[in-house]
């Protein structure tokens, strides 16, 4: 099955200091991702770990300083301008901050509409309206018509994120990259948001990249696809969501899987959490030399991790990881 989406090698890097200034910090570095259509996968790390560059280098909202992204085996920065607007309409995000991502001075409607007249898929107001209505309906604003005039300031944080993935099926996407889109709900919404999601998914056939630092929503979200955990700009494990959380085999997979809180008290209790080398997380413009994990790796080998960088490879089928314990 062809891949929809692929991320071959794929680096960004970010100049530092102005514009005259000769420092470079590579956010993202040697992405390797697939995504066939229908699936899911999940990027998971901490704040700063290169998530939502990955997932605006995959929608073509930034253009990569080395590799390439390939839609249906095109390069998107080769394509002719037609083949590039057909796949910014197919590939769409959700941002993360459903409060500065719709403009405030415009209804739901005006925010609806923009997309449906430019690309020539409602010809008048009254298509627009009855295209909308049914848009919220989907994303379950309901009844769509005490919606449809309201401002931005006018919704809650939840029915704000509803506006915004309305906007997102718009045109109709084959691939979305959710960025963060339940970090800022109010927890008993979350629930609710993922799930308008999953049911999209069902009924379009839409793909996902669903970024998030918080493991149990990604395990919720992609429980029957893939996951991929990154750190300081690299992936360092994939593989199927229940396999890598059930036995994560990547020492960081390791560490976030063990700080994760625990309902029932007997078991916080008795849980040992992995004691690592250093708390601190190094900074992207001092990356370590060798694994970037190596500092805070409990499991380091002084003269392999620090001098050699691991590569990401297949230790099982459709298992990945980049660690110097299961190279060979």
């Amino acid at each position: 099955m062809e891949n929809l989406l692929e991320l071959r090698d794929v680096s960004k890097a970010y100049r530092v200091g102005g514009l005259l200034s000769r420092i470079f910090v590579n956010a993202i570095e040697d992405i390797q991702l697939e995504l066939k259509a229908g699936e899911i996968l999940s990027l998971v790390g901490e704040s700063g770990c290169g998530k939502t560059t990955t997932g605006k280098v995959a929608v073509g909202l930034i253009k990569p300083t080395r590799g390439k992204v390939l839609y249906k085996g095109k390069d998107i920065w080769s394509m002719k301008k037609h083949e590039f607007k057909d796949y910014r309409k197919d590939v769409q995000m959700i941002h993360q901050d459903p409060y500065s991502s719709l403009n405030p001075v415009l209804t739901v409607y005006q925010i609806l509409s923009s997309p449906l007249f430019r690309h020539s898929i409602v010809q008048n107001k009254e298509q627009a309206i009855s295209k909308i209505e049914e848009l919220l309906e989907l994303v379950d604003l309901t009844p769509p018509e005490q919606y449809i005039s309201k401002y931005p300031h006018q919704l809650s944080g939840g029915e704000r994120q509803r506006v915004v993935i309305a906007r997102t099926l718009t045109l109709n996407p084959k691939l979305i990259v959710a960025d963060e889109p339940v970090s800022m709900i109010d927890v008993s919404l979350r629930a609710s948001i993922l799930n308008i999601l999953l049911d999209l998914k069902e009924k379009f056939g839409v793909s996902y990249i669903y970024i998030t630092h918080d493991l149990l929503t990604a395990k919720y979200f992609s429980k029957d696809y893939r996951l991929a955990i990154m750190y300081l700009g690299g992936i360092v494990e994939m593989g199927r969501t229940d396999k890598t959380i059930m036995d994560p085999i990547h020492p960081y997979t390791k560490a976030l899987l063990s700080a994760l809180p625990e309902p029932d008290p007997k078991v916080t209790r008795s849980k040992k959490t992995m004691q690592l080398r250093s708390l601190d997380v190094p900074s992207l413009l001092r990356v370590p030399e060798g694994c970037r994990f190596h500092p805070r790796c409990p499991f380091f080998k002084e003269g392999v991790c620090d001098k050699e960088r691991p590569r990401l490879v297949e230790v099982e089928k459709d298992r990945f990881v980049a660690c110097f314990l299961y190279e060979s």
